[in-house]
């Protein structure tokens, strides 16, 4: 099974149980979770969902991207909506669950499973957090509700992350606001059974808050001036020319790393969060999948997997190269491709 649920006492687990591919998130697991989801939000006898990866390594790693990357190859569109479709749609539910859902991001949490975690109501970092949505490194853009929880993060935090796919261990997750508590992998046992015997979501999160540890200073903390004065800008462009006016070293580390990322995910990417700062949930979800829709089976998401993922050599060919040769491109923002309206 590549997932599991149980309930206990008053909780109900969901464990994402792939632990050699890093829990990345399979279309069978989110069409298992999504019933499970409905099934508890009606259940009396359920006053918590918790969700975890199985393993020391991941909560969840992303999605299953070879699966992607084959449907890309051979233009497969069912496959590719019904994925992100019901993906996005397992979001939203998360997002409107109507109990409390904690999920337990310990070890690598990063595209797919930033989707099944930040949109719950607590998101319980460790010493082992790795969170990233890493995804203009491989030729797309941050989805599973991106557009939404990004621009609403601090300042211009989710414009820094959303572009550069920057990675933040425990105590920047919780100074950015990705993360609502800090407790030690080897007290989460001790947390889930407190939870267990929660009776409602105030007596939720008062065993959460009687768990919750300080994790130490947050390195974030001292760039956050730079990043607002960079990422704030009001395009791409002028965001490349304020880091290149710095003298920071950060400023060119980050400019570097820019550079490196596909140039129209770039350019898609800060559209897209720019937008979404106005948008409300749904109508994020819904801009989110028609862009699946044109991108996933594009040269630059099937050439950014090959280079990461698949043959590791970290050298994609991106079309264009740069991001300056980016001058004029169609936006799929607001058309609807074939299939390319999510309903909820």
């Amino acid at each position: 099974m590549e997932i599991q649920f149980e309930q206990a006492g008053n909780l109900a687990r969901i464990v994402l149980d792939r632990p050699k591919a890093l829990n990345a998130l399979t279309l069978a697991q989110i069409h298992a979770m999504a019933p499970k989801l409905e099934e508890w939000a009606a259940d009396p006898a359920v006053t918590v969902v918790v969700i975890e990866g199985a393993g020391p390594r991941a909560f969840c790693a992303g999605g299953d991207i070879r699966a992607l990357h084959e449907a890309g190859k051979a233009e497969d569109m069912p496959f590719i909506a019904a994925f992100y479709r019901d993906e996005y749609r397992l979001n939203r539910r998360i997002k409107t669950m109507p109990k409390p859902y904690v999920a337990l991001i310990d070890g690598i949490v990063m595209g797919g499973g930033v989707g099944v975690s930040v949109h719950g109501s607590a998101r319980v970092a460790t010493e082992r957090t790795l969170f990233a949505m890493p995804e203009t490194g491989i030729g797309f853009f941050p989805d599973v509700g991106g557009s939404s929880f990004l621009p609403r993060l601090p300042g211009a935090v989710g414009m820094y992350l959303g572009l550069t796919g920057a990675r933040l261990g425990a105590a920047d997750t919780l100074a950015v606001g990705v993360a609502t508590h800090y407790v030690e992998s080897g007290r989460l046992e001790a947390l889930k059974e407190s939870l267990s015997e929660a009776r409602d979501a105030a007596e939720v999160a008062a065993v959460l808050a009687g768990f919750h540890q300080t994790p130490g200073p947050a390195p974030i903390a001292a760039a956050l001036p730079l990043i607002e004065r960079c990422f704030s800008a009001p395009t791409l462009a002028a965001v490349i020319a304020a880091l290149e006016a710095e003298d920071d070293p950060f400023a060119a580390e980050t400019l570097a790393g820019l550079r490196a990322k596909s140039p129209t995910l770039l350019l898609l990417t800060f559209e897209m969060i720019r937008r979404g700062a106005g948008l409300a949930f749904d109508d994020c979800m819904r801009m989110e999948f028609r862009l699946s829709q044109v991108m996933a089976p594009c040269h630059d998401f099937i050439e950014g997997i090959r280079a990461v993922i698949v043959d590791k050599d970290n050298r994609p060919a991106w079309q264009p190269a740069r991001i300056e040769d980016v001058v004029e491109w169609m936006t799929p923002f607001d058309t609807v491709p074939a299939g390319g309206d999510l309903s909820f």
